[in-house]
């Protein structure tokens, strides 16, 4: 899946992203282990679902810091799991802040820090990291509320392990946890300078369009917020960054470029790379700037 490259001194360094590496498995453990730059002063963006337990977080976070020139995480659902084998019994806010000054200690950039200026090729570019939630607005058809929604989701058996696992103390849900995030983040990114184009980074996709060819569309709850359907244009988005949903793949939204970015479970790369010439086979790490060379297209849609 992944080989080692040497590095390339002469090249010029590029933003590279990825996310879902679930490093609880053995597979992705080693993926993480074996992954490199291959030019000097490449970044990495790690948009989410390192693993579940803190102590693996840590260690792939702090394995990815020293040896990229900057490193930036996004929390997903799967750090934020308050999980029976974990050595820590952190819940909601409070497992989100440990993680915070984890990353502080190591060095990683977080949504809480200064959202850094990418200088390399196709910059000027702010990378802003975000931590946003969902908050069930990506219902099945039929469905006009959550409670609704959710028992569609009980009735067929596809429930998110979040239900039972991330918690949202103190908020009294989820939702409200990604309503405050969502207020807190959009006043942010009023105050950057609205010529100064920006990566967005979020572990869910900022858009309902890209769940919507889920296996199972009653998934789509736990995937984000109608909330931040207009954000990728409003805040002059150069490319959006997510995973979350497993199904590595390039769209287009409002001549936007959407990636995204997931490893996913070890079951799911090896189909991947027994079918290299099938459309979504991702390169891992995605690169971001420079842009790849590749035709834009208008409107929405998607390419490889």
């Amino acid at each position: 899946m992944l080989r080692r490259m040497p590095l390339n001194s002469e090249s010029p360094p590029r933003l590279l992203a990825l996310s879902d590496m679930h490093v609880g498995y053995p597979e992705n453990r080693a993926l993480v282990e074996n992954l490199r730059p291959e030019v000097p002063g490449d970044w990495l963006i790690v948009a989410g679902d390192v693993g579940e337990l803190f102590a693996d977080i840590e260690w792939a976070l702090g394995v990815l810091v020293e040896r990229f020139a900057k490193v930036i995480w996004v929390p997903g659902n799967h750090e934020l799991w308050t999980h029976g084998r974990d050595t820590v019994d952190w819940r909601g806010e409070e497992r989100y802040r440990r993680l915070v000054e984890m990353c502080r200690r190591l060095g990683v950039v977080t949504p809480e820090d200064p959202y850094p200026v990418w200088t390399g090729p196709g910059g000027p570019v702010t990378v802003a990291p975000l931590f946003l939630l969902y908050d069930y607005s990506f219902r099945p058809a039929g469905a006009r509320t959550k409670e609704e929604s959710l028992a569609i989701a009980y009735d067929t058996g596809i429930v998110c392990s979040d239900e039972s696992l991330l918690q949202p103390d103190p908020y009294e849900s989820r939702e409200a946890w990604c309503w405050a995030r969502v207020e807190e983040t959009e006043r942010r990114l009023k105050e950057l300078d609205a010529g100064h184009p920006l990566v967005l980074v979020n572990h869910w996709p900022l858009v309902r369009e890209p769940t919507r060819i889920l296996r199972y569309p009653q998934f789509a709850q736990w995937c984000g917020t109608d909330r931040t359907a207009d954000w990728h244009t409003r805040f002059n988005a150069l490319a959006v960054v997510y995973g979350h949903l497993h199904i590595p793949r390039t769209t287009w939204h409002d001549g936007v470029r959407f990636e995204e970015v997931s490893v996913g479970y070890p079951r799911e790369w090896r189909h991947r790379a027994d079918r290299p010439s099938i459309p979504d086979h991702p390169a891992i790490p995605r690169q971001i700037l420079p842009v790849p060379a590749a035709p834009a297209p208008s409107g929405t849609g998607v390419f490889r």
